[in-house]
């Protein structure tokens, strides 16, 4: 059998309410409950911040905040305060649960915990990790490259699956959900990992697969063994005839069965499980969409629980941002994908030789219609299903154009392993360790410049734009990137042409003074651009160029 994730632990459950009451921060413990078998009590109750909090809270006699219902004089300083209770019983046996409050403008708010992200989550970058191609054993391996990844600026990192799972396997048939793939290395070199990256300011996120298991999972071999006796059998989706169902119709993947409280449980232990014992900063979740299919209220559900134990965590559905369900049932992010399965909405931009930009307009804006209010989109070029690299199919003047356009929209954008070096690979395919020589010297610092550019600039990682009219339109596109409701906004114009040109941008209200009687600056390059004014700026633009104007 494999390891167990820890069932639910005998003791108490803590639970904890936050509330604002004019002045004062109230914390109550009250909702914590005792252990359902024995109901031994809770004895104490124990708060405290955490360390990366913008200011130290204290009680009203400036000692620790103690008891079931703790207070606290508001903070004044802004951003975003961690608190975690620690309860203990009259058996003591303990548990934990965390939450937070928002300080902006020196006033404090409770924030919107089913919708609302966590302020970093607005801010990632994240770098998709292939563990195999960085090297053996594989964590140590990524570890050695951790002061590279922060040096080019991205401050997440998205591990392909690394449970274990059957030799060669890509990691999507996991074996053992609370286990790691030996030849990666061990529980405590993961845990070290994810040590390391925290100590450089970088989070982790897992690629966990919930929705089916590998059929060479020992309950799946239980069941199929023994059937109707196995205590696993109903572990697993079934037909009208009782035979397994398959993720596509792989026999290798059979799919669990969400109707069982036993696997709803068996699988929020999992997730729990890297949370409390790792410190896991996210998870990306595989096949989202077939447990939202089979069972759609277990999202909000999973959200609950894992924000009780740390509430700002990264939580991305492997299904399409244009299905607002996601973001009303558990999830932060989803992928840029079209309404059909898997479809990258991109795809359809890069496919002509002469790119229209109209193409590109559609992909953004779901065909004009929009997304959901609290939608963020997770972006990339290249991911482990993208197949051949985007640089091998279109060459480095357009993927820097590219790379221009994914760092400077709205959404998380994605930079897969080896995109900052141009690397050339299959990722299903190829299983031998990058060389990590620059094929394109100009490269990384392209991207570096744009990372860095994104994070610490507050209208790139804001979550406004608009699309603007540029002419010629099917080379030019433009957008305005803003602070709500229309402050430090940003002219970004992209030339997907090997012309250079004059592009014509009409600026619609309440912008159309931006760039006028002024030199405006090129945050690409540093340069001075001064543009021509009529009804429209007009701008020259080189052959395969991006401008990004303030």
């Amino acid at each position: 059998m494999p390891t167990f994730p820890p069932p639910t632990r005998p003791g108490p459950r803590a639970e904890l309410r936050i509330a604002i009451d004019g002045e004062t921060l109230v914390l109550d413990g009250s909702p914590s409950r005792p252990d359902d078998t024995d109901g031994a009590p809770i004895v104490s109750y124990a708060w405290v911040t955490r360390p990366d909090s913008p200011a130290p809270l204290a009680a009203p006699s400036g000692g620790p905040l103690e008891g079931q219902r703790a207070t606290a004089a508001l903070p004044s300083a802004d951003g975003e305060y961690y608190v975690t209770l620690r309860v203990q019983d009259a058996a003591g046996r303990a548990d934990t649960a965390s939450s937070y409050f928002v300080v902006q403008g020196r006033r404090a708010r409770v924030p919107a915990y089913a919708s609302e992200n966590p302020g970093w989550v607005e801010r990632a970058v994240v770098y998709g990790v292939i563990p195999r191609l960085f090297g053996a054993p594989a964590f140590q391996a990524i570890a050695a490259r951790l002061d590279d990844l922060r040096d080019l600026g991205v401050n997440a990192l998205w591990l392909a699956p690394v449970n274990r799972s059957p030799v060669g396997d890509f990691g999507y048939a996991v074996t053992d959900y609370v286990d790691v793939n030996p030849e990666y290395g061990s529980r405590e070199d993961f845990r070290r990992l994810v040590q390391a990256a925290h100590a450089r300011g970088i989070r982790v996120l897992m690629d966990f697969v919930p929705n089916h298991s590998s059929a060479q999972h020992p309950f799946f071999l239980d069941a199929q063994a023994r059937g109707r006796e196995s205590p696993y059998y109903d572990f697993y989706d079934r037909d009208e005839q009782g035979g397994p169902t398959h993720y596509f119709g792989w026999t290798h993947l059979p799919n669990l069965n969400y109707d069982n409280p036993a696997v709803r449980q068996y699988m929020l232990d999992a997730f729990t499980y890297w949370v409390r014992e790792f410190d896991v900063d996210g998870f990306r979740v595989d096949v989202a969409w077939g447990i939202r299919e089979r069972r759609p209220d277990f999202w909000p559900l999973w959200r609950r629980e894992l924000q009780r134990i740390k509430p700002d965590l990264l939580l991305l559905a492997e299904a399409s941002a244009r299905d607002p369900y996601y973001f009303d049932n558990g999830f932060d992010a989803a992928y840029d994908w079209t309404a059909q399965l898997g479809k990258w909405a991109w795809e359809i931009v890069w496919e002509s030789k002469t790119l229209l930009t109209y193409n590109l307009h559609a992909a953004l804006t779901n065909a004009g219609r929009g997304f959901h209010p609290d939608a963020l989109i997770f972006r990339f070029l290249n991911n482990n299903d993208t197949g051949t690299r985007f640089i091998t199919d279109h060459g480095e003047e357009l993927t820097r154009l590219a790379a221009a356009l994914l760092l400077t929209l709205p959404g998380i954008p994605c930079v897969y392993t080896g995109d900052e070096i141009g690397a050339a690979y299959h990722p299903y395919r190829d299983a031998a360790p990058l060389a990590w020589q620059e094929t394109y010297p100009r490269l990384r610092d392209h991207y570096r410049h744009l990372i860095r550019l994104r994070i610490e600039t507050p209208s790139l990682h804001a979550r406004a734009w608009q699309p603007l009219n540029a002419e010629p339109s099917r080379q030019v596109y433009a957008y305005l990137r803003f602070l709500p409701p229309a402050e430090a906004p940003l002219l970004v114009l992209l030339n997907f042409s090997g012309a250079d040109l004059q592009a014509e941008v009409r600026l619609p209200p309440p912008f159309e003074s931006f760039g006028r009687g002024r030199a405006l600056t090129n945050l690409l390059t540093g340069a001075a651009v001064t543009p021509s004014m009529g009804a429209s700026l007009t701008l020259a633009l080189p052959a395969w160029s991006a401008l990004v104007l303030s």
